[in-house]
């Protein structure tokens, strides 16, 4: 068992504040959060093949870029909070590692 750590979660609150979790990431939040970030990673591969599609066709119409625009920018938000998640719970798995390292045997 991990000690536990906030984890930045893939969704705000109503008011957009960012939420978080205290836990060891076992539990059923933690669970629920995992699935929302693969959905948000899978989401994101999908648009960036229509992307490459649209762009390829070079027959695109003004709206159909502006479209595009928003969908690659909310994707990139997404894949931004998952990264920034991820990334801070490496740095706290790191910080445990090494504090264990440290500490003397008993």
């Amino acid at each position: 068992m991990t000690d536990p750590v906030a984890r930045l979660l893939p969704w705000s609150s109503a008011d957009g504040k960012p939420c978080f979790l205290v836990s060891d990431g076992t539990g059923y939040v933690a669970r629920v959060a995992d699935a929302v970030e693969e959905e948000q990673l899978d989401s994101a591969v999908v648009l960036i093949a229509e992307a490459q599609c649209v762009l390829a066709a070079r027959g695109w119409t003004s709206g159909e870029l502006q479209l595009l625009t928003v969908e690659l920018t909310e994707a990139l938000v997404e894949v931004h909070r998952v990264a920034t998640s991820r990334g801070a719970r490496l740095c706290c798995c790191d910080d445990q590692s090494s504090q264990r390292e440290a500490s003397p045997a008993r």
